[in-house]
């Protein structure tokens, strides 16, 4: 064989050989380079603590994000016997902002139609009568402690906690704490099972997300999610994906300080979440 026909059997070889999948690692610092500010990303197994990443320990805006947990929060209220999901809560149009698609249209929704608001259609009016009920955003955050949380805080109600300011510790988590926290809302004696399943069940009905991590999922791979987005270029989502084979895996994906639009946002968040399914698919 004389060197003409091995390169181009190289060449051959290259050009039909699979492009190796990008890594978590390496599709966030892609994006960074491409849209400039930070990524962050969490990705662990169910009921085990090591994470796979970007920057998994640095604080990001929470945005929308904390609506998971908040309706964790209700369902432990539930679970207590210290309320109801079919009780009825009362609001006026003062209670209404920005961003309120299911609330607007009624003047009272019970606690268990808030949470299916809040975390289906991040209505934030819903948000907010949720954090009423538990007595406001510092009364969420001590909840948080409480249940193993030491990181995530909110400060404010929506939609101020929106404003992500860079530097401003303030409505912020790490999407290693976010994971951590929704293994624990969702596979640990918190809640009882009904409640896990429910909540769960919201996310999965999630119908905001379809051009974030859904869009990377293959046939057969089941996820319940919760999106965010703020200022300064921040969008976010957290989740629960559960493969055909194997348990079941938590995820949270943050960026912030960038200029990209909403759609470009998202195709980055689908993009991290195609390096998500390669890595659960090599384990």
């Amino acid at each position: 064989m004389n060197r003409t026909t091995i390169a181009a059997a190289l060449l051959l070889a290259c050009l039909s050989a699979p492009a190796q999948a990008e890594t978590i690692a390496q599709a966030a610092r892609a994006i960074e380079t491409e849209l400039g500010g930070r990524v962050g990303v969490a990705l662990r197994r169910q009921g085990d603590a090591q994470v796979t990443g970007h920057r998994p320990d640095e604080r990001f805006p929470l945005s929308s994000t904390f609506k998971a947990p908040l309706c964790g929060a209700i369902l432990t209220l539930v679970d207590a016997g210290a309320d109801q999901l079919d009780r009825p809560i009362g609001y006026t149009s003062a209670d209404l902002v920005d961003y309120s698609p299911v609330t607007s249209t009624h003047n009272a929704m019970t606690v268990g139609a808030l949470c299916e608001a809040t975390i289906t259609l991040s209505d934030n009016t819903a948000a907010n009568l949720l954090l009423d009920r538990l007595g406001g955003p510092e009364d969420f955050t001590a909840y948080l402690r409480a249940i193993g949380d030491d990181t995530t805080r909110l400060d404010r109600r929506e939609t101020a906690l929106n404003e992500a300011a860079p530097g401003d510790p303030r409505d912020g988590s790490t999407p290693a704490a976010m994971t951590a926290t929704l293994d624990r809302l969702l596979f640990g004696p918190i809640l009882s099972a009904a409640s896990r399943d429910q909540l769960e069940a919201w996310m999965r009905a999630d119908q905001v997300a379809d051009d974030l991590l859904r869009a990377s999922l293959p046939q057969g791979w089941i996820i319940g999610d919760k999106t965010g987005a703020g200022g300064f270029g921040s969008r976010s989502i957290v989740a629960v994906i559960r493969p055909p084979q194997g348990g079941p895996w938590l995820a949270a994906v943050y960026l912030t300080g960038n200029k990209a639009d909403m759609p470009t946002r998202n195709r980055a968040i689908a993009r991290i979440g195609a390096a998500i399914v390669s890595e659960i698919g090599g384990e």
